[in-house]
């Protein structure tokens, strides 16, 4: 058997927010894979799919710049080290710039060598480094998404900010006509369907239809393992599962969420209403959603220790 380290545990812990003896056993019981050691939390109804450690963390802003015209967007996300920093005024001034920047760049390496908007004597990369040693705190360009709708496509790329900069989504939906995508209805729907995805942490794919065979038969496989299932016959046991991974796969799509405006409703059935006002077929394309922090880790201090001392120094 692989030995288990303190580390190893300290990893899966922050991967599904499980128990750390649970995360060591579940490590055992599966040889030190980490990815099997995940599914066995799942199939022993530990821990749920997606769920993230609260450890996980950073600070900084989300943000977002639509190009006038709305047919171009960018989702940004800036790392800083204190809330403190990130509510500076300088600090929002730059990661606004940073988004704007963005739209010319398809990178973060890109971005950080060209010209800064504000002083074009030095580059994003240079000023970066020149507003750390001002505000004194470290500060990261972490990530950006940019959505462009191609040339002969038709629609609008909108945004939408949650708590202060903390949740960011971009959305692109498409329509048949310019003169579609200007309504009013229109717009306004995209900007609700960035909302939906802001309130929708496990939303991951616009339809059903979008998620890989892969996943599916992930699902199944976690449902099948399950402990509850154990003594049922084949048969039925099938029927459980198929009506489990119905409802496990709508939850992660955007069109069958119930609509956060009217509960009566869902997604799908608000784009039809849209459709008959709009006269067109229109479409969710792609969407986006940023955390931040999400996949950060926040130092902890000795937290290994800790970790290392309750699994008797392992």
């Amino acid at each position: 058997m692989a030995e288990i380290s303190a580390k190893l545990v300290q990893e899966l812990r922050q991967k599904t927010g499980a128990g750390m003896m649970d995360c060591k056993k579940a490590l055992k019981e599966t040889d030190g894979n980490i990815e099997e050691a995940a599914d066995w939390l799942r199939k022993k109804g530990i821990t749920s799919a997606g769920k993230k450690s609260d450890r996980i963390a950073a600070e900084g802003l989300v943000d977002t710049y639509i190009e006038p015209g709305s047919r171009v967007g960018v989702l940004i996300e800036v790392n800083c080290q204190t809330d403190f920093v990130a509510r500076n005024e300088a600090f929002k001034a730059l990661v606004k710039n940073l988004a704007k920047l963005a739209t010319n760049a398809d990178s973060v390496e890109s971005l950080l060598a060209q010209p800064y908007s504000e002083n074009e004597s030095v580059s994003v990369d240079e000023f970066i480094k020149q507003t750390i040693a001002t505000l004194g705190e470290n500060i990261q360009l972490r990530r950006f998404i940019k959505f462009a709708l191609a040339e002969d496509k038709q629609g609008v790329v909108d945004s939408y900010i949650h708590t202060g900069g903390r949740v960011g989504v971009l959305v692109e939906l498409g329509s048949q006509t310019d003169s579609a995508a200007g309504k009013e209805e229109f717009q306004s729907l995209a900007r609700n369907a960035a909302m939906q995805v802001a309130a929708c942490p496990n939303v991951e794919y616009v339809s059903v239809d979008q998620i890989p065979t892969a996943i599916a038969q992930k699902e199944k496989d976690i449902e099948m393992g399950k402990d509850d299932l154990a003594n049922k016959p084949d048969n039925i046991k099938e029927k459980i599962v198929q009506g489990r991974i119905d409802k496990r796969l709508k939850e992660l799509t955007l069109l069958d969420q119930p609509y956060i405006r009217d509960q009566s409703i869902s997604v799908e059935e608000l784009l039809k209403q849209v459709k008959g006002q709009v006269g067109e077929d229109i479409q969710v394309n792609r969407f986006v959603r940023y955390v931040l922090g999400e996949g950060i880790e926040k130092q902890e201090s000795n937290f290994a220790e800790e970790v290392a001392a309750q699994m008797g120094g392992k």
